[in-house]
């Protein structure tokens, strides 16, 4: 009797814990779509801090131009998936979808289509996103992220400027380690 008390309080343990890890999770989509949500421009050089990236030849037209979008981000199917359009209609276009990992929204995935022609899957550090900041681990369930393949290895997006400044991180590892040049670009809101 006492052994299957035990067990219903872990089940019920189990299940409350599934259900608050749904809630953060679906929470922190809403919050990340809500708080990206839009079109943003490509900082001006000035703005740039901490990165070369913006100097691709490729990007010269975009760079601080309010007439260009350097990135959107979109609900799509159902408002459940968030897509991210960098740098679009440049060289070095990319796309990256965030939605739940599974039915029950136990946590946050993502896919990037990187122009290193791969594609690293994410799961959303939720200890480390809140507030301004969404962080993207690469999971290591997958071949890609255990790989010693080039890949972005983590995405990082920082909301400052009273969410109208944009700073993304997309740190690439290689050899099992991480690459001294990241992909690092500052957006500000339209």
């Amino acid at each position: 009797m006492v052994a299957k008390m035990i067990a219903r309080i872990g089940l019920t343990l189990l299940f409350i814990s599934a259900l608050q890890a749904e809630d953060d999770a679906w929470d922190m989509f809403d919050e990340m779509s809500e708080a990206l949500g839009g079109k943003w421009t490509l900082s001006a050089p000035q703005k740039q801090t901490g990165t070369l990236s913006y100097q691709h030849p490729g990007l010269k037209e975009i760079v601080g131009n309010p007439k260009r979008v350097g990135i959107e981000f979109t609900l799509i199917g159902g408002e459940v998936t968030l897509m991210e359009d960098l740098l679009p209609h440049t060289v070095k276009k990319m796309v990256t979808m965030y939605h739940c990992k599974d039915i029950a929204c136990t946590t946050l995935k993502a896919t990037h289509y990187c122009s290193k022609q791969n594609q690293p899957q994410f799961i959303m550090n939720l200890k480390k996103s809140g507030g301004n900041t969404f962080v993207f681990d690469c999971d290591m369930s997958t071949e890609l992220c255990r790989s010693k393949e080039d890949h972005v290895h983590q995405i990082v997006h920082q909301l400052s400027e009273g969410g109208k400044h944009l700073k993304i991180s997309y740190f690439s590892w290689q050899e099992g380690k991480l690459k001294k040049s990241h992909s690092i670009y500052h957006f500000d809101k339209q």
